[in-house]
């Protein structure tokens, strides 16, 4: 077994044990939990962050793809959620992570309202969204032990709604907007 693969077994095996939900996640968001947890949205050395990668499996080109990071000039960093793609529609996007869903339906919520945020919800799919969740509690425990009041109640206030949430995207038929809708007479 390469060292790399072991170390892979190892970080796996570690997420799971010291994460719990973490170990669920995709390497893309796994990546980025570890990187919050470590800087925060903060610029930090592309070395650091290859290594996190690397130990996930991937690559920091990888998460770079995904539209989680912004790397250039041996600096990597978390992008804000206000930095993210606004047109994103997670039906189109190719690399689609649990990180990505948690930070827009954060900024659908902030920015738009619940009816916003179901709609996303509902795009975003049931089988995603228990993984959503289980992140905004994830990473509103990184932000209380930071005392990051500011992200603490972002994520807090997605798993405050979240029951009304899916209450409201189950309700929602029809996420299209341009295909015809049955009539029941």
């Amino acid at each position: 077994m390469s060292v790399k693969a072991a170390l892979q077994l190892i970080n796996r095996e570690l997420d799971e044990y010291l994460g719990g939900i973490q170990g669920e996640f995709d390497a893309d968001t796994r990546f980025a939990i570890t990187w919050f947890e470590q800087h925060g949205t903060k610029t930090g050395e592309y070395g650091s962050a290859n290594s996190i990668a690397q130990a996930r499996g991937i690559s920091v080109e990888s998460v770079k793809h995904a539209g989680i990071v912004e790397s250039s000039a041996g600096k990597v960093r978390i992008l804000g959620r206000d930095e993210l793609d606004a047109d994103w529609d997670p039906a189109g996007d190719g690399h689609l992570t649990v990180w990505e869903c948690c930070q827009h339906l954060i900024r659908a919520l902030e920015t738009d309202g619940e009816h916003s945020a179901a709609m996303m919800l509902k795009k975003i799919g049931s089988e995603k969204a228990d993984a959503v969740k289980d992140l905004a509690y994830c990473l509103y425990g990184i932000c209380e032990k930071r005392s990051d009041a500011k992200d603490a109640t972002s994520y807090n206030a997605l798993i405050a709604v979240w029951t009304e949430l899916t209450r409201q995207a189950a309700a929602i038929h029809d996420t299209g907007g341009d295909r015809q809708t049955r009539l029941d007479l």
